[in-house]
């Protein structure tokens, strides 16, 4: 099973690095089959945003877009309609190298110049497909490291599981194990629940206990308007 090491460290006090990390794992009996980066850093790639957007002179589905950067302000023909003047983007720069080998240059498209491309998260590697660019959150600043706001500096690190330990199938029963192991403190996630609404759980379903000898007490709660 593979875990992030920056989700782990959400949960627990680590300190120690993600290769000490699986020497301490490895010593206590989890077998930890490997760690690796989970993303490869990119270069060439920054924050932008966008000034302006005017439709293409020879193209009716692209858009010329004017963004700026702290390299300064670039024409970028974009085919995306998701995105709008004033919004955070992702900007690869000629030189910048994608997923799958995509090395960005630059180029003129139907007669105008584009002087880089404005990212998606598939192209990015960040997701299996994307249907328009990338929007980053308002408040990103232009100075910011584009790896540290899409926080790229993670590893992934690959455990392999025995039967016998399902409670280490979880990032909290891995991050529990490492605090029990390191001694290192562990951050349970509160829970707050929101207003319950006018009706209780008992109105809404309905449950049988038709073994009260071996379930002493069940509890439950209805939630609903819920959008993934």
């Amino acid at each position: 099973m593979i875990f992030s090491y920056n989700w782990l460290k959400e949960f627990t006090g680590l300190d120690i690095g993600p290769e000490a990390l699986s020497d301490r794992l490895t010593m206590s009996g989890v077998e930890v089959e490997g760690v690796h980066p989970a993303y490869d850093r990119l270069c060439n790639v920054y924050p932008a945003n966008i000034i302006t957007i005017e439709k293409h002179p020879d193209a009716d589905k692209l858009s010329v877009c004017r963004v700026e950067t702290t390299e300064g302000e670039f024409s970028i023909v974009c085919g995306a309609k998701n995105m709008k003047v004033g919004d955070k983007v992702v900007l690869s720069r000629p030189g910048a190298l994608l997923k799958g080998g995509f090395k960005i240059k630059k180029s003129k498209i139907r007669g105008v110049v584009s002087e880089g491309m404005l990212c998606s998260e598939a192209e990015l590697g960040l997701a299996d497909e994307s249907s328009g660019i990338m929007i980053l959150p308002e408040v990103t600043s232009l100075d910011a490291d584009i790896n540290d706001i899409l926080e790229l500096d993670d590893f992934k690190i690959d455990i392999g599981i025995t039967p016998n330990r399902p409670d280490q199938y979880s990032v909290l029963g891995m991050a529990r194990e490492i605090a029990a192991i390191t001694g290192m403190s562990f951050v349970e996630p509160g829970v707050t629940p929101t207003d319950e609404g006018d009706a209780s759980a008992a109105e809404r379903i309905k449950v049988t206990n038709n073994a009260p000898e071996l379930c002493k007490r069940y509890m439950a709660r209805v939630i609903e308007g819920v959008t993934v």
